[in-house]
């Protein structure tokens, strides 16, 4: 049906309840940044997050392409819905009751509201009829089950309110429509019962299972999944896909988790249920359970909105099966974490233990799980360990196999960094132990990659191709104008060099936005005659009254890790720098002066168009000179960062 027009009670209450953190969340992974928010602009393709979300302001805006608004603008922009439509999907989103200007459009807007709330009351009355029958006489055999295979507490049961369906074809269903007088198209609606394939009338859909209910982030009951008690299969039975309930969007125990993961600032995801309940039983309650399904990127989104380092334990079963479902779940969510938007981990237990198993199988399992879910490695240390599964290196088919796997896995990392660490990582697993053949590996890897963006290695500082873009800023120009501008303000020692040698060389920053940084710490440094210890304060109070963020300078401002350990080897980062901010304004002149040779008619003025030529070949000359400046031995030192 067409959308009403809204009555503007319901626009204000609606603008007054939404979190654009919230609704952004869902469709870009946000890292915290100072007071804000940043990510990766679902507006444009990009490799560096310049999409930036401010919370206390309610407002979003790209640097890269200009978008920018409140919540209900990027909702309309993402989905190209019309206004209306967003408000009045946002009304549903938050519960806000909906006003129209015409009755009748009322009335039907409130109808569909109204059923969402009866499948949630229709739903609640099950879990608690359920959870009545546990602890009754037909409910012995579940409560036994639970209470002694299980080893699970009074409190666990009654916390996950787990219950019992009984053996009888249409025990909840006389209970719900008959006793409860609901409507058995509701029922049917909420997932709970099924239409004979034979004859006429439903049936329960869980018959002598245990029950597990599952909730959404509210604490309230969507769905079920219940277990077999004897040996029949399925061994788990979830409810079907309702209004509530869709499997892929759906985290068990997220509700009882998401305190913790905000607080310990990592959760561990599981396969199944009781993975999931054992380990809130001992403790561990930054848990949830992916419902028996590889982890989608609509439940990984959900997760990340609770863990500011974004750091996901993948814990699945270690048996085949779960190793399949773990290498599903990468794929499903490789272009968030190849990017580096998601710090993901995977622990495997030995012998083909779950979670559950592995608890239950020593005195102090509760924290030697706690120690291997901190060491638990990286998703590509475990990528590059599977490969090497019952793999003899020794063996030529053995080798070419996984070393050919290894570059198909290198190839996809978009993180220079991350990428040199597994050259270096998979040539020392290729090399055997054989320290003078670890260089050829190295080269050999390197040769295989499609790109290498690897900031001043020798590849891309002794290549002869030097990219066509540097005048867009391009990402390793980039590299080298933000290198040096973070050398310039955390080494006051070399202050005096770097602007010696800009000046000599007559170089100024590409990077638009480098070029009004440099000139506003150049502005600075005059104000105060002299470089004091708050500088960087006073810096960045500057760029704010030129109505600039400072935020877009925080990675210069506040250095990482990788960052610092790189300002320790600041007189070649000095060195590499300035030769490729030279390089580049070489090439762009080179470029200029061979464009001006053709278009000038050697009839016309000769002179003029055998200048321009020289000037080309003067360039490229003075090009191979500068890359000839760096000296092996220096590039091999400087690769190993």
């Amino acid at each position: 049906m067409d959308i009403p027009r809204l009555h503007p009670d319901t626009l204000e209450k609606v603008k007054q309840q939404v979190d654009i953190y919230d609704v952004i969340s869902d469709y870009v992974v946000l890292k915290k940044r100072g007071k804000d928010y940043v990510g990766l602009c679902p507006f444009h393709d990009e490799k560096k997050p310049s999409f930036s979300v401010s919370v206390n302001k309610q407002l979003y805006y790209c640097f890269g392409c200009g978008q920018g608004g409140n919540a209900i603008k990027f909702l309309m922009e993402i989905g190209k819905q019309s206004f209306s439509d967003v408000i009045f999907d946002l009304a549903k989103r938050y519960q806000v009751p909906i006003k129209t200007l015409k009755s009748k459009q009322h009335k039907e807007l409130q109808l569909q509201l109204s059923l969402r709330e009866q499948i949630y009351e229709v739903l609640a009355i099950t879990a608690s009829f359920y959870q009545y029958l546990l602890h009754q006489d037909q409910g012995k055999i579940a409560l036994n089950y639970l209470e002694n295979e299980r080893k699970l507490n009074k409190e666990i049961i009654q916390q996950f309110k787990l219950g019992y369906a009984p053996e009888g074809w249409q025990t909840l269903y006389n209970y719900l429509a008959e006793k409860k007088r609901y409507p058995i198209a509701l029922i049917e609606k909420a997932g709970l019962i099924s239409l004979r394939k034979k004859g006429s009338g439903y049936y329960d859909r869980f018959r002598n299972r245990l029950i597990i209910p599952i909730t959404d982030v509210q604490g309230r009951v969507i769905g079920f999944g219940g277990r077999t008690l004897k040996d029949e299969q399925p061994k788990y039975l979830n409810s079907p896909e309702t209004s509530l309930f869709k499997k892929n969007n759906t985290l068990f125990a997220l509700d009882k988790a998401k305190n913790t993961i905000c607080s310990l600032d990592k959760v561990v995801v599981v396969e199944g249920y009781f993975d999931a309940i054992t380990l809130h039983a001992v403790g561990i309650t930054n848990t949830v359970a992916s419902l028996g399904t590889a982890l989608s990127k609509a439940q990984l989104k959900q997760l990340l909105r609770y863990t500011d380092s974004k750091q996901i334990i993948l814990n699945f079963d270690s048996d085949l099966a779960g190793k399949k479902a773990t290498q599903r779940a990468i794929s499903n969510i490789e272009s968030l974490i190849y990017s580096g938007q998601v710090q993901l981990r995977v622990l495997h237990f030995k012998d083909g233990k779950d979670a559950d198993e592995f608890l239950k199988s020593n005195l102090n399992a509760v924290e030697t799980f706690q120690q291997l879910i901190d060491k638990a490695p990286l998703w590509f240390d475990w990528q590059i360990q599977q490969l090497l599964v019952n793999k003899n290196l020794k063996k030529a088919d053995h080798f070419e196999e996984v070393a050919q796997e290894m570059v198909k896995l290198l190839n996809r990392l978009e993180n220079s960094n991350k990428q040199i660490y597994y050259i270096h990582y998979c040539a020392g697993i290729l090399s055997q132990g054989d320290a003078l053949s670890l260089p050829f590996y190295i080269r050999n890897l390197q040769k295989q990659l499609k790109k290498l963006n690897l900031p001043f290695t020798k590849k891309n500082l002794l290549s002869s191709t030097i990219s066509k873009n540097y005048y867009n800023a391009d990402t390793s120009l980039q590299q080298a104008e933000e290198l040096l501008l973070r050398i310039y303000l955390h080494c006051p020692e070399f202050r005096k060099k770097i602007l010696n040698l800009l000046n000599k060389k007559d170089l100024t920053f590409s990077v638009s936005k480098y070029r009004f940084l440099w000139q506003k710490i150049l502005e600075t440094e005059k104000e105060i005659n002299n470089i004091s210890n708050n500088f960087i304060s006073l810096l960045q109070d500057k760029i704010l009254q030129s109505s600039h963020s400072k935020t877009q300078f925080n990675h210069i401002f506040y250095p990482n890790q990788n960052h610092q350990e790189n300002i320790y080897r600041s007189s070649l980062q000095i060195h590499c720098a300035l030769i490729f901010m030279e390089k580049a304004k070489l090439e762009i002149y080179s470029k200029y002066s061979y464009k001006k040779y053709k278009e000038i008619d050697p009839n016309t003025d000769l002179k003029t168009r055998q200048y321009y030529l020289n000037e080309y070949y003067t360039n490229k000359v003075k090009i191979k000179q500068l890359e000839s400046s760096l000296n092996f031995s220096d590039l091999e030192i400087y690769g190993q960062y």
